[in-house]
């Protein structure tokens, strides 16, 4: 069955791309790795590899096991080819290059909240690496959140009309609902952030919204403070549309969840992986050694 939480490009995924070393170590190639986590040139990918290495000897472990510097033949045309820098990454090496990377990049972030499930996955339980993909979750759309905000001020959106701006957005997503009309709706306390109390379903269509109207204002060139503020509760509309037609539930129609706060302190509960297993630690080593 296919993981749902699989980052990927076109068809090919992240599993597709993985190899296997002669000493039965699984490995990927960094240029082919590079579009699935949003770069396009090699440079800057480069230097995100540079810091995960650091990262790595941070964390206690042997940055060569996991990080090899090779080479690639590419073409470059008239049948001719030439040979670029290229690295063989292990998984954990894949890991803190995303984890290094920009979380308002949506490549990023799919593949941090990928990376965070898949690097928890052998020491917590299913309900906890649940846990781990909301956390995940939150924190991006707390990101994305100020993006937005930067976005509508670009467009023309005054400091002071950012709480009707955003309410626009709700309202075209919760059916005319604006933020305190959904709290109340739901029973959730008026102290309490709304985005604190939303379940994973609810978090990404939120998270979609605020990506979409970002990438619209963009696009559009929009610089008038009305006009922003219409787009916003459109694609929150749009989206809601969307929602009805896979038939999905209405976002005022899920229950609220378990305050963040309560879940974060659960999953610190669980001791963090900093040190990899002996196998894992191996990384492009492998376990074909001797014992």
């Amino acid at each position: 069955m296919p993981d749902k939480n699989l980052i990927s490009m076109g068809s090919k995924s992240f599993e597709d791309l993985k190899k296997i070393n002669e000493y039965g170590a699984e490995y990927w190639s960094a240029r082919e790795v590079q579009p699935l986590l949003g770069y396009t040139q090699w440079r800057r990918f480069e230097d995100a590899i540079k810091r995960a290495i650091t990262s790595c000897k941070q964390s206690g472990n042997t940055s060569e096991n996991h990080f090899a510097g090779t080479g690639k033949m590419v073409d470059i045309g008239s049948g001719s080819s030439r040979e670029v820098t290229d690295y063989n990454l292990s998984r954990f090496a894949c890991y803190l290059i995303a984890q290094n990377g920009d979380p308002r990049k949506p490549e990023i972030a799919n593949a941090q909240k990928y990376f965070a499930i898949q690097a928890r996955r052998q020491e917590i339980s299913d309900a906890v690496a649940s846990d781990v993909e909301r956390l995940e979750l939150r924190k991006q759309t707390a990101e994305e959140f100020k993006a937005l905000s930067g976005a509508a001020r670009e467009a023309g959106v005054h400091d002071k009309m950012f709480g009707i701006f955003h309410d626009a957005g709700y309202k075209g997503m919760y059916g005319g609902m604006g933020r305190n009309a959904i709290k109340q709706f739901k029973g959730i306390p008026e102290k309490e952030s709304l985005l604190d109390r939303m379940n994973t379903t609810e978090l990404a269509a939120n998270q979609f919204r605020m990506t979409q109207t970002r990438d619209k204002l963009a696009c559009e060139r929009i610089r008038d403070q009305q006009t922003a503020i219409r787009t916003h509760e459109k694609v929150g509309k749009e989206v809601r549309d969307a929602i009805k037609r896979i038939g999905g539930t209405s976002p005022e129609n899920l229950p609220p969840a378990e305050h963040i706060k309560l879940v974060k302190k659960r999953v610190k509960s669980v001791p963090p992986k900093l040190k990899l297993d002996e196998k894992d630690a191996k990384g492009l080593a492998g376990s074909s050694e001797e014992e």
